[in-house]
């Protein structure tokens, strides 16, 4: 009798290419693409049912460096074909891959269709705040002030807030996470991947070339402790040094305040305890900067919802049942005949 062998288990490796990745040394896109092909390892995902699709730009390498299916399409146009994907063959996990410029700008009106559809994808936009491939211009999430060549005396323009977009749209799943905090970066891949819908996660990534540093006042280890906050679904709101500084409303208005307990009376009682489903909370923790607030972290807003593509099965299937013939459906309903 012969013995079963039990499959062998995929390893991070298994999940990457031969490929020559062709980013510059040091960009914060390497630590994304090892913390995606770690976690598809954790999960064992099937090489076979998993998409990457990309769009233009830096970020949209992304598909040519994964062991599975995988689309590099047209500038902004990821989602859009990442829709029709799905739609086509809804048992495929669909992971859409962009940067700010590529989802924010040019695929902006796009974006936030398939956000407001809920089309059950995973939408990952890398975040540097500019344009890495073409040389540096600043884009709709650069700072005002940003020194670039399309803004030799500064930008003039009100940077936009991705997940605040995301939520305005509609989206029912938005997180936020850093390239080199790989562990929370895996968990909160893990969790978008598990909610019902589409998940927009944004990852701050260094550019190392033409942004060096914009975010080193939030991710650097002197830092991050004062300058992030980590939420987790029912616990308190807290950060720093000590974990003793928190999150509460200011008592005249619907407004966040940030605290320390034992100063002014404060008392863990005062802290706000994290609802994913509080959209409301949700709209102002996506909104907080430094150097004022802590920057959030994890998941913000989940709040499923019916997904477009299994709502659309239903659509499709109703239609297929209906058995008149082609001839008498064109006939029916408004028509005439022209002599």
């Amino acid at each position: 009798m012969n013995e079963q062998k039990l499959p062998t288990a995929l390893k991070p490796k298994d999940y990457a290419t031969d490929q020559e990745v062709r980013w510059c040394p040091g960009c914060g896109d390497y630590a994304i693409v090892k913390g995606v092909q770690t976690m598809l390892s954790q999960i064992q995902a099937d090489v076979s049912k998993t998409v990457f699709v990309s769009g233009i730009g830096c970020a949209a390498r992304f598909p040519y460096y994964m062991a599975t299916y995988g689309f590099h399409t047209i500038h902004g146009r990821a989602a859009t074909i990442a829709t029709g994907v799905k739609l086509a063959n809804p048992d495929l996990d669909v992971w859409i891959v962009g940067g700010d410029g590529d989802a924010l700008s040019i695929g902006g009106n796009h974006l936030i269709h398939l956000l407001r559809r809920n089309v059950n994808c995973q939408y990952l936009m890398f975040n540097n705040e500019i344009y890495g491939l073409t040389k540096g211009q600043y884009s709709p999430t650069s700072r005002t002030g940003t020194h670039s060549p399309s803004s030799p005396d500064g930008s003039i323009e009100h940077p936009m807030h991705a997940l605040s977009l995301a939520l305005g749209a509609g989206a029912r799943f938005i997180a936020r996470a850093g390239d080199i905090k790989i562990k929370e970066l895996i968990e909160t891949l893990k969790k978008s991947r598990l909610h019902e819908g589409t998940s927009f996660v944004e990852i701050l990534q260094n550019c190392i070339v033409y942004n060096d540093g914009v975010f080193s006042h939030i991710m650097d280890k002197a830092h991050a402790k004062n300058a992030q906050i980590h939420l987790e679904n029912g616990q308190p709101m807290l950060f720093g040094d000590e974990n003793i500084k928190g999150l509460r409303l200011k008592s005249d208005c619907i407004e966040l305040e940030v605290v320390t307990i034992g100063e002014d009376g404060v008392t863990m009682d005062d802290i706000l305890i994290h609802n994913e489903r509080d959209k409301m909370m949700a709209t102002m923790l996506a909104a907080m900067d430094a150097p004022d607030f802590p920057v959030a972290m994890g998941v913000l807003y989940c709040n499923p919802a019916p997904a477009y593509d299994l709502q659309m099965e239903d659509v499709m299937e109703k239609a297929t049942s209906n058995k008149e013939s082609l001839q008498k459906l064109m006939n029916s309903g408004y028509t005439w005949t022209v002599d």
